[in-house]
């Protein structure tokens, strides 16, 4: 065929190629960006990865005499409490903040209930304004602290046990943060303990200088055995 000649194509000719219309305008499936991301971290996962099954907690709802300490301080200092539970969930807020933010909404509502019941008394007046202190106190409560709960539970796989986070909350928020703390504490412990790695330092090693010493005239029995022999 003569360089620059063309080629006479008929109709009972086929293509070498048949194209459907609109095939090359289909999306590109790109594996990376359409991979599924670790929620915590934003890492691609594998292909193979599988979640983890959601575990039991190390310790009950209404286990709080298994901790003292943590015991006493939610009873009575339950904002304290919070505050050391979202310190250890998030360190970009300190505990302080957090420890205020409780105290204002939760003890706050309280507070401000019972001020207004032991000052005025329980009148069809001030029923109205005890119902909202009290609705708003035990509303954030539910909805500000089961935030928390739900952001441990992602942490460690655990269940919702004894049911939703907000609603424990709401139900027993003393015996919930009290839980948490636990729950935080036996998690770190073996974190800690499974890290330590135990180095045992080597044994001292002196050299000893005073060693035997050979006399001038002596000689080894190596050297005695040598002898001259005529070539």
């Amino acid at each position: 065929m003569a360089e620059g000649a063309y080629v006479n194509l008929n109709k009972n000719q086929n293509s070498l190629q048949e194209i459907t219309p609109g095939e090359l305008n289909q999306p590109i499936d790109v594996v990376s960006l359409n991979a599924p991301r670790c929620e915590e971290c934003g890492q691609v996962l594998p292909a193979t990865y599988s979640p983890p099954a959601d575990e039991d907690w190390m310790t009950g709802i209404f286990g709080c005499n298994e901790d003292t300490d943590s015991c006493l301080t939610g009873l009575f200092c339950p904002c304290v409490l919070f505050g050391r539970n979202v310190t250890n969930l998030n360190d970009e807020i300190t505990e302080q903040s957090a420890c205020i933010s409780h105290a204002i909404c939760v003890e706050g509502g309280i507070a401000l209930a019972f001020t207004t019941a032991a000052c005025n008394g329980i009148d069809p007046d001030t029923a109205c304004l005890l119902t909202e202190g009290l609705f708003f106190a035990w509303w954030v409560c539910g909805i500000y602290t089961g935030m928390g709960r739900q952001l441990l539970q992602r942490k460690y796989h655990l269940k919702n046990s004894p049911c939703d986070p907000c609603m424990v909350h709401c139900c027993l928020h003393w015996c919930a943060i009290c839980q948490e703390h636990r729950e935080m504490k036996k998690h770190l412990c073996e974190g800690m303990s499974s890290e330590a790695t135990v180095i045992n330092p080597p044994t001292i090693q002196q050299m000893n200088a005073a060693g035997k010493q050979e006399t001038p005239g002596s000689s080894s029995p190596q050297e005695n055995n040598l002898q001259l022999q005529p070539v």
